[in-house]
């Protein structure tokens, strides 16, 4: 038995169980817009399956309308990925860019959750988050992996100067929305 599972048996399934959808409680805010699938590229071919992916998806900031961001991830074809049981690999890399005119919908904290989802059956999942460099009126962007156990030092980072838009005058300065 894994040396994790061996430490969750004692606990039984009803704690197992919390522990599994616990995490996810938080994410619905987080899951508020399923991202657009953009295309996907075949990386490696496999017979009789599916192909090893790279898939680009958009995202708009839930928080922060004039921003959007493009992510690209791994998906795992073959068996396993066919059937919805392979852990995701944690190479991920992410792009972000000023739309339109920025419009703060309210405040957020430093390191706020825009997009999170699952990259494995139970216990890794990829985050996008944002914060504010004060000092230069810049919003920035992480995209990186997370296990339950150990994490993965993989991280991807963009940032979005805030500019004023056309005849729109003076941008916000994101400080003014930053908890």
């Amino acid at each position: 038995m894994p040396r994790f599972a061996s430490l969750l048996a004692p606990l039984g399934s009803a704690a197992l169980l919390a522990l599994v959808l616990v995490p996810g409680l938080g994410a619905a805010q987080a899951r508020a817009q399923e991202p657009d699938l953009i295309f996907r590229k075949s990386t490696v071919w496999k017979f009789l399956t599916p192909d090893d992916k790279l898939a680009t998806y958009g995202i708009d900031d839930p928080v922060v309308e004039g921003v959007a961001c493009h992510y690209t991830v791994p998906e795992r074809g073959g068996v396993k990925g066919m059937l919805g049981v392979a852990e995701e690999v944690s190479d991920i890399s992410i792009a972000c860019r000023q739309i339109g005119p920025i419009a703060f919908k309210g405040k957020f904290e430093q390191g706020d959750v825009v997009y999170r989802e699952s990259r494995s059956l139970i216990f890794k999942k990829m985050q996008i988050v944002r914060g504010c460099d004060i000092k230069r009126n810049v919003l920035v962007y992480l995209v990186y992996s997370d296990k339950l156990i150990d994490g993965s030092p993989k991280n991807s980072t963009s940032t979005v100067p805030i500019m004023p838009w056309g005849a729109s005058g003076e941008a916000p300065r994101c400080a003014d929305f930053v908890k």
